[in-house]
């Protein structure tokens, strides 16, 4: 016996008057990710589909007014999450000059310090904002709406002086689709996060480090299968990106874009559909 229309009707006027999670009613709003290109250095902007705004990284010193730009053409009026995924220069750079131009709600950075001018300047800005930072680790999930968005790296303490593997590693699922931003993680960090069984599938992959050897190696990316790789990254005297990591993704299969070559990567998320532009 068929139900009521009337039935059917009400229970989803109940699903939507309780607030169900996103990823079981059908996806309206896009996700953007733009991999902003600042040359040998990393900067994300994600606008998620709840409408909050999440930086991951700021490019070198003096590129802080270069992302501010970037981000005021998006309409960015302030920053709900901003996250330094390790201390080095080429990655927090920028922020301190991001941190002044927006107000900023949360910032999120793991737990190992440094002694450049850039670190300095990165945690007196925070400082001068009146906020705490927030550890970003493994397990640490963050407050937005329409995604699960979890921190999947570092998974343990790494002692002070392997930056790169205490990079922050932030997985987001927005719907069917997923997306792996990896900062400068290392072999290390990769080998503990598939021993952790993290989730780490992802549709795209921010390629680690900016395409060094010592990143993305085989056995993360079997785990990873990424179907795109972005690769952000410069002029620069370390071979990144090097034919070792080329060729890997091309084993793996998945389409790499750079930054020095395509400039500013957008990639486009319906939650059922991935779609990319470049633009210089």
């Amino acid at each position: 016996m068929k139900k009521p229309i009337h039935i059917i009707l009400s229970l989803l006027l109940l699903i939507t008057a309780f607030g169900f999670p996103a990823t079981s009613i059908a996806a309206t709003k896009p996700m953007k990710v733009h991999f902003i290109n600042v040359g040998q250095g990393d900067a994300t902007y994600i606008k998620m589909p709840g409408g909050e705004d999440v930086l991951i990284d700021g490019g070198r010193q003096g590129q802080g007014d270069e992302i501010v730009a970037y981000l005021k053409k998006q309409k960015v009026d302030d920053i709900e999450i901003l996250i330094s995924t390790h201390p080095d220069a080429d990655h927090l750079g920028g922020l301190d000059e991001v941190l002044k131009a927006f107000k900023v709600e949360s910032v999120y950075a793991p737990k190992v310090a440094h002694t450049t001018d850039a670190y300095k300047n990165f945690l007196n800005a925070v400082k001068a904002e009146k906020l705490t930072i927030k550890s970003a680790k493994a397990g640490v999930k963050l407050p937005l709406k329409g995604v699960t968005a979890k921190f999947v790296g570092p998974t343990r303490d790494y002692g002070k002086s392997d930056l790169n593997n205490w990079s922050a590693v932030l997985h987001v699922t927005y719907n069917q689709n997923k997306f792996l931003f990896t900062g400068d993680a290392e072999k290390a960090s990769e080998s503990d996060m598939v021993k952790a069984k993290q989730t780490l599938q992802a549709d795209v992959l921010k390629v680690g480090h900016h395409g060094a050897k010592t990143s993305s190696n085989t056995d993360f990316l079997k785990v990873v299968k990424p179907k795109h790789a972005v690769i952000s990254v410069g002029k620069n005297a370390y071979g990144h990106p090097t034919k070792d990591v080329l060729n890997r993704f091309k084993t793996a299969k998945a389409t790499v874009y750079r930054t020095d070559q395509k400039g500013n990567i957008v990639f486009t998320s319906t939650g059922t559909k991935i779609t990319v532009a470049t633009s210089r």
